[in-house]
């Protein structure tokens, strides 16, 4: 990965809930790039502002102020709809903890479900599925039902609908929590196997050091500020990452 191009590019991204009882600022002055071919982990507890960029970068959620910018283009529009559905649909593939598979469709329709709502033909649908199919190692799944898979096939199954589409950028929402260890680095590697492949961006949100270990970048995130970095090299960074981590929190985790 070189960064020489520069996919997304946050600028001091705010938001604040308002309710009746109080007032909550869930992101403060955030503010990082992800280039192309990279992978960023974004690390931190609960209620440190992760999910809430994670549904900014993907238009579920608008910014109180601040700017996402996506291809050198920023546009307050997109958060409006139906700005918001087609920026989704052209740029954004995403993956859930929970999966979020259709539980009557097969695997291969949960898969070619963006190019049927893009209305592709249904040649072109039928190629690209199989070459996902192929690329997931799920061939001899296709027709089977979610409930009939494993987590980690239904993981995969995940991936490959949120990548059928080639967006430029994939937001995965901790990918491995319902996932056990082994499981879990397989998917990780199947994640970095996809970044290799087709120079794809990724922003992972995880609270686990050793997913983090995966991405070129972990940002880390307390109470709703991005207050610190680190490059990776891989699965020997662990160490640093908790360190970091830990001196973040004050704690030891």
């Amino acid at each position: 990965m070189k960064r020489n191009e520069i996919v997304l590019e946050v600028e001091n991204l705010n938001k604040t809930y308002l309710t009746p009882e109080s007032t909550v600022q869930a992101l403060k002055d955030v503010s990082f790039k992800l280039f192309k071919g990279e992978m960023i982990a974004v690390m931190g507890t609960s209620g440190s502002g992760k999910s809430t960029l994670l549904n900014i970068l993907g238009a579920l959620d608008n910014p109180s102020s601040g700017s996402v910018i996506i291809n050198g283009v920023r546009s307050k529009e997109m958060f409006i709809e139906p700005n918001a559905t087609d920026y989704r649909r052209n740029n954004i593939g995403f993956i859930f903890q929970s999966f979020n598979l259709l539980k009557d469709l097969s695997v291969e329709e949960n898969i070619a479900l963006p190019l049927i709502l893009k209305n592709e033909k249904n040649s072109d649908i039928n190629f690209k599925v199989s070459n996902i199919l192929q690329l997931m190692g799920l061939s001899k799944w296709k027709n089977h039902r979610p409930v009939q898979l494993s987590g980690g096939q239904q993981q995969r199954v995940a991936i490959g609908r949120a990548i059928i589409t080639h967006p430029p950028i994939v937001l995965a929402d901790e990918l491995t929590g319902n996932l056990d260890f082994n499981t879990s680095a397989e998917i990780l590697n199947v994640l970095v196997d996809m970044k290799n492949r087709f120079n794809q961006s990724i922003v992972l949100v995880t609270h686990d050091p050793l997913v983090a270990t995966y991405a070129d970048r972990v940002l880390f995130f307390h109470d709703g500020k991005m207050i610190n970095e680190y490059s990776c090299t891989g699965v020997n960074d662990i160490d640093a990452i908790m360190n970091k981590f830990q001196g973040i929190l004050g704690k030891k985790l």
